[in-house]
């Protein structure tokens, strides 16, 4: 099984990286997760099909009470991703699809525009993986990003992530479908 810890720990502890802090989402994040969304929107359109239904800062405030919801219930789990020196929002990586019995979870992530191209991503996504092995106990993450996707397959490949395969018209996003490269990581994988 997963051993998933209370959010209030990770939020009064929150993952630390060089230049990161991870801490979990909950309401308090809802304005700035509006804001990230919405000044990245043409950026994320083409790759998140949930990017167009995020029409109001309504919708970032459902979002994070549904990502607080579901941490609770050992469905997820989701970091807002924090510049340590600003504490500026720079974006979400997160656990989803919780399959305890087989101890396996799927990697999601995002950023802002305009702090892309920095490391950021592959910083904090290394940071959660180490913590999913770690200590939530996970055996298998699932990563996967559309095929035409490079900089999200940069930083997939960076990870140490193993190819598995195409999933062929995985996904309808704004208006296209997206065939999905999908990718692997063990716990006894090796990681760079």
């Amino acid at each position: 099984m997963l051993a998933v810890p209370p959010r209030v720990e990770l939020r009064l502890r929150p993952l630390e990286t060089r230049r990161l802090y991870l801490v979990p989402i909950d309401s308090s994040d809802a304005h700035d997760l509006w804001y990230a969304v919405d000044s990245s929107r043409r950026e994320l359109e083409p790759w998140l099909p949930w990017v167009p239904f995020n029409v109001d800062p309504d919708a970032s405030f459902r979002y994070a009470d549904a990502s607080a919801l579901d941490w609770d219930n050992a469905r997820a789990c989701r970091f807002g991703i924090r510049d340590r020196a600003s504490r500026k929002f720079l974006g979400v990586v997160g656990l989803e699809s919780f399959a305890h019995l087989h101890q396996s979870v799927e990697l999601g992530y995002w950023l802002r525009s305009d702090v892309t191209g920095r490391g950021c991503m592959t910083e904090a996504a290394g940071m959660l993986l180490t913590w999913a092995f770690r200590e939530l106990k996970a055996h298998r993450v699932r990563v996967a990003a559309a095929t035409d996707n490079h900089a999200s397959l940069a930083v997939i490949r960076r990870l140490g992530f193993r190819f598995e395969g195409i999933a062929r018209e995985a996904e309808r996003c704004h208006g296209r479908w997206l065939d999905h490269a999908v990718f692997a990581l063990l716990s006894s994988d090796k990681r760079p």
